[in-house]
């Protein structure tokens, strides 16, 4: 059986979760790689990541590189004598450092690659109206989530569930994936597959424009656009009234398919519901964010905020 000396490489609470579970089963963690501190929120206070906090309360060591290539970093890369890398949720490393381990350097993904690849592959599973997903532990190659395939594990997606919910849950599928992985680079029972170059479906970032709700869609598209999208970094759209214009943040919806002959993005308030007139059916918009507000449900915003009847979603 290898003995397994393991650099860990990861920033975001997904990352977490991995790390956790090979820590709590007595892997030898070597070391930790994470993002260097940022100033964030309104104070612009500096920010530790989710795995620089994980590592500092396990007294793990720690690198935070803002060069990957820099001399210096990688002499201390290679001072820890790690013979196998683990990657989740980082960013695209060198050839000089993922080559650098004799066992290699594999990724976790979340996603059943080569469906997925790219940086929102949760988002984009739900946003497609996918009824499955999964991890995926790789090899790391010279591109982007190409590499040859460890382990796949599937599970389904819930019709109403949330980007959210999913993740915390591909987290722990997650742990049990990688953990299987290193048992089986331990015991050297790896059998590689080798991924189709082209893509199939992309996970792209996300940005401003491609979470802009579009209500040309049908119904059930903006539904699972909405809860893709949801809790972070949300969907949004403009409410327009007269002369007033709202950028507004959808966190949860429901669609109701009905018949109707509305404009589509009429909005209709009534018996303390918010629903948005679409193709099929209504977007009945359950909880939400105004300019400056805090996120809240739908009742409690109709208490003391009111649409006329010539009110539409952009």
């Amino acid at each position: 059986m290898k003995d397994l000396r393991i650099l860990f490489m990861g920033t975001p609470d997904f990352a977490v979760g991995i790390l956790d579970a090979m820590y709590q089963n007595d892997y030898n963690i070597v070391g930790v790689v994470t993002a260097a501190d940022k100033p964030a929120g309104r104070g612009q206070k500096i920010k530790y990541s989710a795995v620089k906090q994980y590592a500092l309360e396990h007294n793990l060591p720690l690198l935070q590189p803002t060069n990957l290539k820099d001399p210096e970093f990688l002499e201390e890369l290679k001072s820890y004598q790690a013979n196998l890398q683990v990657v989740v949720a980082f960013r695209m490393l060198p050839e000089v450092v993922w080559k650098m381990p004799q066992y290699g350097t594999f990724n976790l993904h979340a996603s059943l690659l080569p469906d997925y690849r790219g940086a929102a592959p949760i988002n984009w599973a739900i946003i497609n109206g996918e009824k499955t997903t999964g991890v995926t532990t790789f090899f790391i190659d010279e591109k982007i989530d190409t590499g040859a395939i460890i382990l796949k594990k599937q599970t389904p997606i819930m019709p109403n569930e949330n980007a959210g919910l999913l993740h915390d849950r591909l987290m722990v599928l997650g742990a049990d994936t990688v953990l299987d992985t290193l048992e089986l680079i331990q015991q050297d029972k790896v059998q590689l597959t080798l991924q189709p170059a082209k893509d199939t479906k992309t996970a792209y970032k996300l940005n401003k424009d491609n979470c802009k709700i579009d209500f040309q869609q049908d119904g059930q598209a903006i539904f699972n656009h909405i809860r893709g999208l949801s809790p972070y970094p949300s969907a949004w759209c403009e409410f327009k009234d007269a002369e007033k214009t709202w950028n507004v943040k959808i966190y949860e919806a429901a669609f109701c398919a009905e018949q109707h002959s509305l404009e589509i993005g009429t909005i209709i308030t009534e018996k303390k519901e918010l629903k948005i007139a679409v193709h099929q059916g209504f977007i009945n918009i359950l909880r939400l964010q105004l300019p400056g507000k805090k996120p809240m449900e739908t009742k409690e915003l109709l208490n003391g905020f009111t649409l006329s009847q010539q009110a539409k979603a952009l």
